[in-house]
């Protein structure tokens, strides 16, 4: 019942509704900050967020607890002091079953928004399944809702007692969207997308503060208007009725069966190289500019789309740290060989940081890092071999996951494919990459293309999809 609630297409309805009561607890918000990319890369992290739920609540046990043990991983390295000097981690076992008992509640939301609630006793079925997948976190029971019935006060209580307005839900709520770049399967249609934002962000803002609990807004002076009550009727149960019209496999996201716990090995048929398939699309060559330099407005770009993952305008820890993340993620890794890409990439932050930190207060601004890589520190040997060759090599060796001393075409589309990347996009890039054509990218190769991208110094885009784009 768990899955069947969760997996229908229409709990999207609620799903902002979801991020603005995590985003209100000062722990949540206070690492959205600091270490979030959702800034910048709105849609990669919503993408993330929705992989990480179907991990815990579609995939069997051994799923799941891989899943937990790599969440776990990630949330230890999110800890610090917020704006008002108070410090706060991610493993706080309060805000942890805060941010799971939210998703609870967003369920019996929707159900509810839709005019057709969950009965008390399928209240008490749903939250004994989420519960059970709760237990895979080892948070203290005491912390939760004894029951189903108890979970508005809990909610209630939380909302008046331990949640804040602060500047991370208010810009979820009325500036996110309307900053968003374009989603990459908007396709033909993304030079409307500047209008489709506007009404997007007008429809997601009224509908959520029509949807959030009474307690929220009556606690920060949100006003419920009869036009966004309206939309929320209309929205929620017309909903509803579509989705009961559809057939059953047309009407969830995700398999009600579940997904397996473990990837089949990209390396099934190893003994030869596997190479991409043909594809009669071809990326068109690269533009360049007649006269004058480009790189400096190409190492800008490059600074805010990929250096820059936490869009705050300049770079830190924080955001090396996030372009670690994203490169485990797609990948099945153990502890250890996680760690060594985090620390790698604190490594090349070190040397970032070192070599363009001109004034000192331990951040990287856009135009230190244009004069850096102008001043010619990107030829250095001690930044290339010491800083980003040990980043560039850690993806490697995380990726090779046969330890073949080569990545083979399927080895390639699990770290840099997904639904966010084109076919022919993905088959381009590996052949960049394969600079001998022999079908398999070696070490070397890789770290010649990558640190040509990372330079900035061609307008190669080979291995683009490294850090996902936005």
């Amino acid at each position: 019942m768990l899955r069947r609630t969760l997996g229908e297409w229409r709990i999207g309805l609620v799903a902002w509704r979801l991020l603005v009561l995590q985003t209100a607890d000062p722990a949540v918000a206070a690492g959205m900050a600091q270490f979030s990319t959702y800034r910048a890369h709105p849609w990669r992290r919503v993408e993330h967020t929705m992989d990480s739920g179907k991990r815990l609540f579609f995939a069997d046990r051994e799923g799941l607890r891989s899943e937990v043990s790599r969440l776990e991983r990630t949330h230890r390295r999110l800890a610090g002091t917020d704006d008002h000097g108070r410090p706060f981690t991610a493993l706080d076992p309060v805000v942890r079953v805060w941010v799971l008992v939210t998703l609870y509640e967003c369920m019996t939301a929707m159900r509810e928004l839709s005019g057709h609630p969950l009965t008390p006793s399928e209240l008490a079925r749903i939250y004994g399944e989420f519960r059970t997948v709760c237990a895979e976190f080892d948070l203290p029971d005491e912390l939760f809702p004894a029951t189903a019935a108890d979970v508005p006060a809990y909610m209630d209580r939380t909302i008046v007692d331990r949640l804040e307005y602060s500047e991370a839900v208010r810009y979820l709520l009325f500036d996110i969207l309307r900053e968003a770049p374009a989603p990459r399967r908007l396709g033909r249609l993304k030079p409307a997308w500047p209008l489709l934002r506007t009404v997007a962000a007008y429809v997601v803002r009224e509908l959520t503060i029509a949807d959030l609990p009474a307690a929220f807004r009556e606690r920060f002076d949100l006003t419920r208007t009869r036009r966004a009550a309206l939309l929320s009727f209309t929205l929620h149960r017309g909903m509803r009725l579509v989705m009961s019209a559809l057939p059953e496999h047309r009407r969830y996201r995700t398999p009600l069966h579940g997904i397996p716990s473990t990837p089949q090995s990209p390396t099934a048929d190893a003994g030869r190289p596997s190479s991409p398939p043909s594809s009669r699309v071809r990326l068109p060559a690269p533009r360049r500019r007649k006269g004058g330099d480009s790189r400096p407005a190409r190492l800008r770009t490059f600074f805010r789309q990929v250096l820059d993952q936490t869009g705050d305008g300049r770079i830190g820890s924080a955001d090396l740290q996030a372009m670690a993340h994203n490169v485990c993620w797609p990948l099945e890794l153990d502890p250890e060989r996680e760690g060594n890409v985090y620390a790698a990439f604190e490594t090349w932050w070190q040397h970032l940081r070192a070599g363009m930190d001109a004034d000192g207060d331990g951040h990287v601004t856009c135009e230190e890092f244009v004069t850096a890589m102008l001043a010619g520190i990107d030829t250095s040997p001690a930044y290339l071999e010491q800083g980003l060759h040990v980043a560039v090599r850690a993806v490697f060796h995380a990726a090779d996951a046969d330890g073949s001393g080569h990545l083979c075409a399927d080895e390639y589309r699990t770290i840099f494919g997904g639904s966010r990347v084109h076919p022919a996009e993905l088959n381009h890039g590996f052949r960049q990459l394969d600079i001998d054509g022999d079908g398999r990218i070696t070490e070397d190769e890789f770290v010649q293309a990558f640190t040509e991208y990372f330079t900035a110094r061609t307008d190669n885009t080979a291995g683009s999809q490294l850090l996902g784009r936005p």
